[in-house]
C-alpha cells in the first residue's frame, strides 16, 4: 500500500497540467484571460475565496504555472514524498501532505491576497518540515540524520532566501507556511510507529473526501467561468 498516493499525487497533477496545455492557458498571452484560465482548473484568488470559493485552498494545490513550476516540484514530490511515506505510512503522509498544504495556502491567503497563485510548493515544504523536525527527536533511528535535521539546512535556506529576492515570483508565505505546519507534525508524529492506525486512516480517507469534494464544488462553477471566458473573447 505505501508510496501509492505519491505516484498518484503526481500523475493527478500531470493530468491537470495537460488540460491547462491544451486549453491555451501557457499560450494566451492576455493576463485576464489567462487569470479566468487558471481559475477555471482551481487557481487560488483571495477575493473568490472570499467569496465563498474555499475549494480553491486545496484544489490548487494540483495546479501549476508553467513547465519548469511542476517538473521542480514533481522532482521534489517524488523525492520527500517517498521518504516521508516509506517511513510514517501513507496516512500520515495524506494529512501531512494536505494539512501543510492547506496551512500554505492560508498563510497565502492573508499575505498574497490579491494574487492568483497555484502549486504544491506549500505542501511540499510541509514535507521537508516534518523530516527537518523528525531529525530532533529522540527517536529518529541514526540511519535517518542523512534524510532530517540539520542535514536539510542548506535546501531549506536557499529556498527561502531565494524566494525573497525581488523578481522571483515565489511564493514564501506558502513555503513558510507549509514548513512551519511540517515542523509541527514532524515533532508530533512518531517515525516507523503504527500505533493509532485506524485514527490515521480516518483522518486519510478525510482528507481525499474533501479533496474529492473541493472538485465537485469546482466543477459545479465551470459553466459560469467558461461564459466569463466567452464574453471576455467576444470583446
Amino acid at each position: 500500500m505505501r508510496k501509492r498516493a505519491v505516484y498518484f499525487i503526481l500523475l493527478f497533477n500531470a493530468f491537470i497540467f495537460v488540460m491547462m496545455t491544451f486549453s491555451g492557458v501557457f499560450s494566451t498571452r492576455d493576463p485576464v484571460l489567462q487569470m479566468l484560465l487558471l481559475l477555471r482548473y482551481g487557481a487560488q484568488y483571495g477575493p473568490r475565496v472570499d467569496a465563498g470559493d474555499w475549494f480553491r485552498l486545496i484544489t490548487s494545490l494540483f495546479v501549476h504555472g508553467g513547465i519548469l513550476h511542476i517538473l521542480f516540484n514533481s522532482y521534489a514530490l517524488y523525492y520527500f514524498g517517498l521518504i516521508v511515506e516509506d517511513i510514517y505510512g501513507t496516512e500520515k503522509f495524506l494529512v501531512g501532505y494536505f494539512f501543510t498544504g492547506i496551512v500554505g495556502n492560508l498563510a497565502t491567503h492573508v499575505f498574497y491576497h490579491d494574487t492568483i497563485s497555484v502549486g504544491a510548493s506549500g505542501a511540499i515544504f510541509g514535507l521537508i518540515g516534518i523530516l527537518f523536525a523528525a531529525g530532533f527527536r529522540k527517536d529518529t533511528p541514526f540511519f535517518m540524520k542523512p534524510v532530517t535535521g540539520v542535514s536539510l539546512l542548506p535546501i531549506i535556506l536557499i529556498n527561502v532566501v531565494y524566494g525573497f529576492l525581488p523578481g522571483t515570483n515565489i511564493n514564501n508565505a506558502a513555503h513558510l507556511g507549509g514548513f512551519l505546519s511540517g515542523m509541527l507534525l514532524g515533532y508530533t508524529m512518531r517515525p516507523f510507529s503504527w500505533k493509532r492506525r485506524t485514527l490515521w486512516r480516518v483522518l486519510a480517507i478525510a482528507v481525499v473526501l474533501l479533496v474529492v469534494l473541493s472538485y465537485v464544488f469546482l466543477i459545479r462553477q465551470i459553466p459560469e467561468i467558461d461564459e466569463a471566458i466567452r464574453r471576455f473573447k467576444a470583446g
